[in-house]
């Protein structure tokens, strides 16, 4: 197919070079699309059908067989030899089973190492003298294959309840609860594969994005869509999505929790809307001999009627011109004239309309407002009137007012704050679907910012109410939803765990009781149940050693600490000449030890993991809460093995009920 694609001549087949060129792009894309991916087959099942999809039973129609794959492949003959995982035709493979067959004779799962296909295994769904195995082997063999490098594709481990949330329709939105090792990311991910396959004229003209929680989770997830043959999903933080100033400063907890708070969309509405000021003066068109005057309460009849309408600042503002040279048409009309629409358009210009216009609906920068808010007590007095407190207010005041836009020291919440004006003033564009990772640790302030990317399209909201690291982070999916703009959202639950081995969650599960009572624990599917140790330590030497002794393991290691922690243990790994990456770094084999600090290593994952000094992550956030929950995060970050090391007495939540 790619050999096809590479031998179009397109010489004689364009009308001029633009076509041409275009057409060239497409074909490169094309052959881009086509690229063979090492260790990653083109096939991984087979379906051998009872009877012919959509052909009547009685008629004894011979059943056929399809090869389930990654992407379509067909033969010289345009015949398909592989189908495509997100076809109708492919969907038993994830849902068919002894109680509902689907018509499926045979299920054929194929096993690969190194890409050479090394066994297959076959589950004969109808016949009922042939006994199936309770759990597939080499499913259980995929799930637990080492990882090394950024994250891999699931298309073929793919299990009944996340094959339902993947192939959920386009026109509504979903939340998605699971813990970790439940595989809510990579069934996001798949989701938006699945999408893009049937919907793709739609989603290519509005387009979709996919939200991580940092450039670190962006790189680790980046192969996953281009190897199921997606390669135009964009991918971005919030914090890119509200990129209009640089951020060079930082807010403290109690300044970034007001600063994320719904309650401030509605001081910045009142804080644009302010600008607006009713005429007191009527307008005067002078067109060749003739004047035609707008009376001032006319004027204010036109103002009132667009802030009734509650549109947007920069749209109304837009439409004033338009209103009053109409009010002018509508007198020429009475003098007996027959203006037209050039005419309006011309009134619409005239230097005194547009002098009133100004003097009445000013333009806004919203950097200069959220500027002069943070900066100017008494104009945030004015707006926050009822809405904050006197001491919320102090509270997000700067304490050095910058003098400029360029000057000022904006934080991540203030951008956030400047992306709700520029809204305000301007439609944010809406894309098809958004897909938004790590959601539990948002404020509401960044739900709104990414549900104004979605309005006029879906999302799929990915988190787990456990993992909410942040001081804002959410207590609910529905009042996070609400604020998306997405309150009718269907919130499903993932509970069955497929990366963390039962011994490890089991050990982090101790936490649950503590950090979000009443959540289902996940319950760990894995028949290994994984090596897990906990380990007194007196030096950082102990640390590196369990580090040794877990990379003499195939796969990856990783060595989680509290962010304080890890200039220390840097230094220990250097000393004994251990080579480590950064989050994000795990490009190379040669390399299979990564540092990590505990507030990046949320949605990462590591064949094995060495957790030091438990107490010392906890005591690095603002609470205890809080830290208990970037605790269970690093907990269950390991896919085969665990081992706590610590020299500090272990948090007493874990040390419970430990005979």
């Amino acid at each position: 197919m790619r050999e096809d694609a590479e031998a179009l001549d397109i010489r004689d087949v364009t009308a001029n070079w633009v076509n041409a060129e275009v057409l060239a792009r497409q074909i490169g894309e094309r052959i881009k699309a086509l690229a063979d991916l090492s260790h990653t087959p083109l096939f991984f099942g087979r379906l051998d059908y009872l009877h012919a999809p959509g052909a009547d039973r009685a008629e004894g129609a011979e059943g056929e067989r399809f090869y389930i794959g990654r992407r379509h492949v067909h033969d010289a003959d345009g015949d398909p030899m592989v189908i495509d995982w997100r076809a109708p035709v492919s969907q038993p493979f994830y849902r068919a089973s002894k109680k509902d067959p689907l018509d499926v004779g045979l299920r054929r799962r194929f096993g690969y190492t190194g890409g050479d296909l090394t066994a297959y295994e076959d589950e004969h769904l109808c016949d009922p003298t042939v006994e199936t195995a309770g759990t597939s082997k080499l499913l259980q063999q995929e799930i637990e294959r080492p990882r090394v490098g950024p994250m891999r594709d699931i298309v073929a481990t793919i299990q009944p309840e996340q094959d339902e949330i993947v192939r959920s329709d386009l026109s509504g939105s979903l939340c998605v609860q699971g813990g970790p090792g439940t595989g809510k990311t990579a069934v996001g991910l798949h989701r938006v594969a699945y999408l893009l396959y049937a919907h793709r004229d739609r989603l290519a003209r509005t387009g979709t994005l996919v939200i991580g929680p940092n450039r670190s989770f962006l790189h680790y997830i980046e192969q996953v869509l281009p190897a199921l043959g997606e390669l135009e999903v964009k991918q971005a933080t919030v914090d890119d999505l509200v990129g209009h100033v640089e951020v060079r400063g930082a807010d403290e907890a109690p300044a970034a929790v007001v600063k994320g708070d719904a309650r401030l969309a509605e001081v910045l509405r009142r804080a644009v809307r302010s600008h607006v000021t009713l005429p007191t003066e009527p307008v005067m068109v002078v067109r060749g001999s003739r004047r035609w005057r707008v009376p001032a309460y006319e004027l204010e009849g036109i103002v009132r009627e667009l802030l009734d309408r509650e549109i947007r600042y920069g749209a109304a503002r837009e439409a004033l011109p338009q209103r009053i040279a109409h009010a002018v048409l509508v007198q020429m009309e009475r003098s007996g004239e027959a203006p037209d629409d050039r005419v309006q358009d011309a009134v619409a210009r005239n230097p005194a309309v547009k002098a009133a216009v100004k003097a009445m609906w000013p333009p806004v920068e919203p950097a200069k407002l959220v500027l002069r808010l943070l900066s100017d007590a008494d104009f945030l007095a004015v707006h926050a009137d009822g809405i904050l407190t006197d001491d919320e207010q102090k509270t997000i005041l700067w304490a050095k007012p910058a003098r400029s836009v360029k000057a000022a020291r904006w934080s991540a919440a203030d951008a956030v704050l400047i992306d709700e004006t520029t809204d305000l003033v301007q439609r944010t564009h809406s894309l098809g679907h958004v897909v938004l990772d790590e959601a539990q640790d948002l404020s509401p302030m960044q739900y709104r910012a990414v549900g104004r990317r979605c309005t006029t399209g879906s999302a799929t909201v990915l988190g787990d109410l456990a993992q909410g690291t942040t001081p804002w982070a959410t207590r609910s999916w529905q009042e996070a939803l609400t604020h998306l703009g997405k309150a009718e959202a269907h919130v499903e639950e993932l509970t069955a765990g497929f990366r963390v081995p039962t011994d490890v969650i089991t050990y982090a599960s101790r936490l649950l009781p503590h950090i979000a009572p009443g959540l289902t624990p996940v319950a760990s599917v894995r028949e290994n149940p994984g090596f897990f140790d906990v380990r007194p330590s007196t030096a950082d030497a102990h640390v590196i050693a369990a580090c040794e002794e877990l990379l003499r393991n195939e796969g990856s290691t990783g060595l989680i600490a509290a962010d304080a922690r890890v200039p220390a243990l840097a230094e220990a790994l250097t000393a004994a000449g251990i080579g480590y990456l950064a989050p994000g770094e795990e490009t190379t084999y040669e390399t299979r030890l990564t540092l990590v600090p505990a507030s990046l290593a949320k949605g990462l994952e590591y064949d094995y993991v060495v957790l030091d000094e438990p107490q010392a992550v906890v005591d690095g956030e603002p609470d205890e809460r809080t830290g208990l929950r970037r605790l269970y995060v690093a907990l269950t970050r390991a896919v085969s093995g665990l081992i706590v090391t610590h020299a500090a007495p272990l948090p007493p939540q874990l040390v419970q009920g430990i005979v």
